[in-house]
């Protein structure tokens, strides 16, 4: 079965979309849309297929099954409305939006409507084999976690940017692999002077554990483990290495581990970007099955809400309950 998928968005994450639907055996790229005329047009003939201004003429000359939004991350709300009001299947990068209230207008407006949301870090190795390891019970119960991902800042002039659009990440991982969290209580610093850009948070989980959360945009990408992962049971612990590096799985009382890590000639399981890969494995089979996405976009309205949670406790100087 061949997909038919157009893409909205000519920025540098959008070129990651258009490159895997163009590369894929199963998806056909019909065409890309943008705001730039030239810019679109460039994208379009390098990737071989039709460039549109506009996003209803590309809709009607193209007839996709499955729409792709990838736009500069302030800028989803107005059309993803109007995906979900034609009525096509959508994929939205993350973070869906910067307001609840707007998570609430696309969620309603899309009932059942095929619409999920890419949280593509899910399907990394690391991140699948340590999510089975939880759920043979190989960690025991589970009693704290600790998130940590910083890098440099991306171009949002959000205050809060860092920990909405950055962080969702950390709060969907967390709840994926940890289970709901109950609470949140952050500190947050604006010492560089462009909004809140590192923020850490105490984590209370539903099951009981407890964690952390620590998120920059005063750091760099460059520097050794810029993500680390580690999540403690009363049987063993795992760690996972800048998302797609390492997973160490080790034992309580065991002065040995057990280690995965692509090999030599592994080079897709290296690649943060072919993640997304991963995700459309398992997306598109759901799509034409009819059945629900694997990551519906009510999940990155469960980041946003935690996200908004953290600065209001920041704000506030308290707790706050999160639990859904």
């Amino acid at each position: 079965m061949i997909t038919r998928v157009a893409v909205v968005g000519t920025g540098l994450w959008a070129e990651q979309h258009t490159k895997l639907f163009d590369a894929r055996g199963d998806t056909e790229l019909v065409g890309v849309a943008g705001r730039h005329e030239e810019r679109t047009a460039e994208r379009a003939a390098k990737y071989r297929t039709r460039g549109f201004t506009s996003i209803d003429r590309m809709l009607d000359e193209t007839q996709p099954d499955l729409v792709t939004v990838s736009l500069p991350n302030e800028h989803h709300f107005e059309p993803t409305l109007h995906l979900i009001e034609r009525g096509v299947p959508l994929l939205v990068e993350k973070p869906l939006v910067f307001e609840l209230g707007q998570a609430d207008a696309l969620l309603e407006a899309a009932g059942k409507q095929f619409f999920a949301i890419n949280f593509n870090h899910r399907y990394a190795k690391t991140v699948q084999r340590a999510a089975a390891a939880i759920e043979r019970g190989d960690l025991g119960d589970l009693y704290f976690a600790t998130w940590r991902f910083g890098g440099e800042p991306g171009t949002s002039a959000h205050p809060h940017a860092q920990i909405i659009e950055t962080q969702c990440h950390a709060f969907d991982m967390l709840e994926y692999l940890v289970g709901p969290i109950a609470s949140v209580a952050a500190q947050m610093t604006d010492k560089s002077g462009s909004g809140f850009t590192t923020t850490a948070i105490a984590l209370e989980f539903v099951n009981g554990a407890v964690g952390t959360l620590l998120g920059s945009y005063d750091s760099s990408y460059a520097y050794p483990r810029t993500h680390y992962f580690e999540v403690n049971g009363d049987a063993g612990r795992l760690t996972i290495e800048d998302t797609v590096k390492r997973l160490t799985i080790s034992r309580a009382g065991k002065e040995t581990a057990s280690v995965w890590e692509a090999g030599f000639f592994n080079d897709e399981d290296r690649d943060f970007h072919a993640t997304f890969g991963g995700h459309l494995d398992v997306l598109l089979p759901a799509l034409f099955a009819g059945e629900p996405p694997p990551i519906h976009a009510s999940a990155g309205r469960r980041a946003l809400e935690l996200a908004l949670a953290s600065i209001e406790s920041f704000e506030t100087g308290s707790r706050v309950a999160t639990a859904s």
